[in-house]
């Protein structure tokens, strides 16, 4: 198939918000590639500057954000689409739309859910801080869900819009890509497409901080416990090794170097380190059961598939 023919199975949804001197940019790469103006949804969020007029004058559809953030501009934008791809793209020109084609084709040859557009990233393109941040929170995701992904926070993907919509979108701010993927590490299958990633075209507008990087943390715990809530409560019950190995370290000092005998304190350092080290194994356990679990219904969308596929050709 030809590739601006798959394109026309894909609608694109740009959030934005005061980006009059990116949102131009990023349409006319967009557009550029022959996906037509009617599959582009920007959604603003309020814009107080020339944005929405910027937009209007390519010929896309512009509608008005419904609540407030990045997770209520994507619900807003899926009810404008029909198309059975919907790629997500930041409105401040960091993302090259040259890369749509890639995602597309990645999610397509692999049949995964969702395809990351993982940021290759120049010296200049962010700061030192913001590329620390983004690598320990996404080990950090990677440890909560035992997937082994590069980059969770991206502002660009590609997914299937059957799929997307079932995201509940409850996280707000910049934990919203983080939620995208929690549903789909668990719930479905995600692949990788690596992408450039460019500074931001008005270094002013950027809304991202530093302390957002704690809350998106906080926010990756809330995921865990909606979609893996056993090992969520087993990984924190194994924190009672820490306790239990300080407090057994210390009763063994004694022990052994002052002669001092504290019975008690090293039975309730046994009782510690036995539940924290029997609590590892249990979310260890937790963890290897939700890998098969989203493996068999991995198995069992691809069994639909396959049986709808048979059905159309008998009926035609």
């Amino acid at each position: 198939m030809d590739i601006e023919m798959e394109l026309q199975e894909l609608s694109v949804i740009v959030p934005v918000r005061n980006e009059e001197k990116a949102v131009g940019f990023v349409l006319d790469e967009i557009l550029s590639l022959g996906i037509s103006p009617k599959n582009v949804v920007v959604v603003d969020g309020g814009s107080t500057d020339k944005t929405v007029e910027i937009a209007k004058s390519r010929g896309v559809l512009v509608v008005a954000q419904e609540g407030k953030g990045k997770a209520d501009a994507i619900k807003t934008g899926l009810k404008y689409t029909s198309t059975p791809y919907v790629l997500v793209i930041d409105g401040d020109g960091t993302y090259p739309a040259k890369y749509i084609p890639k995602l597309l084709a990645t999610a397509k040859s692999n049949d995964c859910d969702i395809a990351i557009g993982v940021r290759l990233q120049g010296k200049e393109s962010q700061k030192f801080i913001f590329k620390l941040g983004n690598k320990v929170l996404t080990l950090f995701f990677n440890l909560l869900f035992g997937v082994k992904l590069r980059d969770v926070l991206s502002g660009m993907y590609l997914a299937k819009s059957d799929k997307l919509r079932r995201v509940d979108f409850e996280m707000k701010g910049f934990s919203v890509e983080s939620e995208v993927v929690a549903h789909f590490a668990s719930l479905g299958s995600v692949c990788e497409e690596v992408v450039e990633y460019r500074s931001r075209i008005d270094p002013k507008a950027k809304k991202l901080k530093v302390f957002h990087g704690f809350k998106i943390a906080v926010d990756m715990i809330r995921l865990t416990w909606r979609y893996s809530p056993a090992f969520l409560v087993f990984i924190l019950g194994s924190l009672a090794l820490v306790p239990g190995l300080v407090l057994g370290a210390w009763v063994g000092y004694h022990y052994f170097f002052t002669g001092i005998n504290y019975y008690m304190k090293g039975l309730v350092a046994i009782m510690l380190t036995l539940a924290g080290f029997n609590s590892l194994i249990a979310a260890i356990v937790a963890l290897y059961l939700k890998r098969v679990e989203i493996r068999i219904n991995k198995q069992l969308e691809d069994i639909r598939r396959d049986i709808n596929r048979i059905k159309s050709s008998g009926v035609a």
